[in-house]
């Protein structure tokens, strides 16, 4: 899958290896292969490249299910046979033309057959992604009729009249679905509501810096819209996706420029914006993708990963995950741990004076948000921390706690100077900053004269934000100036 290999995602959260595995068996192709696999016998016939005869299609179809006459079971019979041969269900000996005569090839189950019902998990998934790496590339393919009136008078596809080249049309389909992913896992680590095609189709056309899209563009987003609307037809029977098509009465109503200006405004105004098409990742769809990204060296977390790491390990890692998939993987890393050590170790893991610091030490008061009195004793521990000593403060304050001492003034600078770097990591610049920075300064007199010399590495860095961010006018020239001294004070 083409992708930066040094991006990082969100991390996703997954079901269980085993309700992926009952999700693939379930999906509908990925059922109908497996049937085809058990019918396939001696008599089976397959041409060159493993496909059946076309003199088979029927019988195949009615052993599927579906009306032998049926042409539509004849084509999903044929796309069944060919996931069936793609994965291994099937072992094919193809024909040997060489005398010249016509003869076919014959076809068995295959080995990997019985890993459909004894198998592990973790192979019942695997035969499932060599399924999705063939219906994959079915979907990047134009279709038939394009093929035909593109060949040329030796009767090879003149790719130049078609206008398709199989690897950037390839690497399209993997930037869609590579967006869906980050759409997906990008607040909530898990399927939510569907995405409206519009949406998808904009982020592969319009550029980011574009603040009006041209009627050229929106005719780009309009044809993208309706490229996808076949792919996720085609994607949606082996389970990836759950997905609802273009609505075709809206398709005969409007032409391409009012398709596509209409679909601009539908995602915008969220009017009606389910005729344009919708669509979501599965659980088993957002494994798929997941595993796609990993062979391409994209670094994708999920969450539960770090349930064998060290605190180090972990409060670095959730450092850079949104807040409920930080909260998620924590609570995961507790689960089986005596508490009391736990917290002694999430605590020692907080300390450093380094970049990382605050953001640590954020994710740590995360963790310890849930903790009830067993973890006292390792709070308590680390009450005389220059580091550490304010947050266990906070934190035995919040639970009522008896002979909480009282911290000292520059205890008290510090971990403002330390909360709000944390924030900064943690958030960057939203709204809610200035109302915190007005809160944390408003109870100390004389706040900007004392703070700039707190012996922390984020003091300057912290006193410069406020000075753009603090919402009193006068606080933020004095941030400006403490800012300068501490700056002159690090020289």
């Amino acid at each position: 899958m083409s992708a930066e290999p040094h991006a990082t995602l969100p991390p996703v959260r997954l079901p269980s290896d085993a309700e992926l595995a009952r999700d693939a068996l379930g999906a509908p192709l990925f059922a109908r292969a497996v049937r085809l696999a058990r019918w396939a016998g001696p008599d089976t016939r397959v041409d060159i490249g493993g496909e059946l005869v076309a003199a088979q299609l029927p019988e195949a179809a009615a052993a599927l299910g579906f009306d032998a006459a049926d042409e539509e079971g004849a084509v999903l019979a044929s796309q069944a046979w060919r996931v069936a041969v793609d994965t291994g269900l099937v072992d094919v000996t193809e024909p040997d033309d060489d005398d010249g005569e016509e003869e076919s090839g014959t076809a068995v189950p295959g080995e990997d057959l019985a890993l459909v019902t004894g198998g592990a998990p973790g192979e019942v998934l695997d035969l499932w992604l060599a399924a999705l790496d063939t219906v994959l590339a079915d979907a990047s393919v134009p279709d038939l009729d394009g093929l035909v009136d593109a060949l040329d008078a030796g009767g090879e596809i003149d790719f130049d009249q078609l206008d398709w080249n199989p690897r950037r049309e390839a690497d399209f389909l993997d930037g869609v679905l590579a967006n869906l992913y980050l759409l997906t896992v990008a607040e909530r680590g898990a399927p939510d509501g569907p995405v409206p095609l519009p949406v998808l189709a904009a982020s592969m056309v319009i550029p980011q810096d574009m603040s009006e899209p041209t009627d050229a563009v929106l005719e780009q987003v309009s044809d993208a819209m309706m490229r996808l609307d076949d792919q996720f037809r085609q994607l949606e029977p082996i389970g990836l996706v759950e997905f609802r098509p273009v609505d075709e009465a809206l398709m005969a109503e409007t032409d391409d420029e009012e398709l596509a200006a209409g679909s601009a405004a539908g995602a915008a105004d969220d009017e009606d914006v389910s005729r344009y098409g919708m669509v979501r990742l599965t659980p088993l769809g957002l494994y798929g993708i997941r595993a796609r990204m990993l062979e391409a060296g994209v670094t994708a977390p999920a969450v539960g990963e770090l349930a064998d790491k060290g605190a180090d390990a972990l409060l670095d890692a959730v450092s850079g995950y949104p807040e409920g998939a930080a909260q998620a993987e924590i609570e995961q890393w507790l689960t089986g741990r005596e508490l009391p050590a736990a917290v002694a170790e999430l605590l020692a893991a907080a300390r450093g004076a380094d970049e990382g610091g605050p953001l640590r030490r954020l994710r740590c008061q995360q963790a310890l948000a849930p903790a009830g009195p067993e973890a006292e004793p390792a709070v308590r521990a680390v009450l005389d921390d220059p580091e550490l000593g304010g947050l266990a403060r906070v934190w035995l304050s919040e639970r009522g706690a008896a002979d909480v001492p009282a911290p000292d003034g520059a205890m008290v600078f510090w971990l403002t100077v330390d909360t709000i770097a944390a924030q900064l990591a943690a958030d960057g610049e939203t709204a809610e900053l200035p109302l915190l920075m007005e809160s944390l300064t408003a109870h100390h007199t004389g706040f900007f004269d004392q703070v700039w010399r707190v012996e922390h590495p984020a003091t300057a860095y912290v006193l410069e934000a406020m000075g753009r961010l603090h919402p009193d006018k006068k606080a933020a020239k004095e941030a400006r100036k403490a800012a300068f001294k501490a700056r002159s004070r690090q020289s």
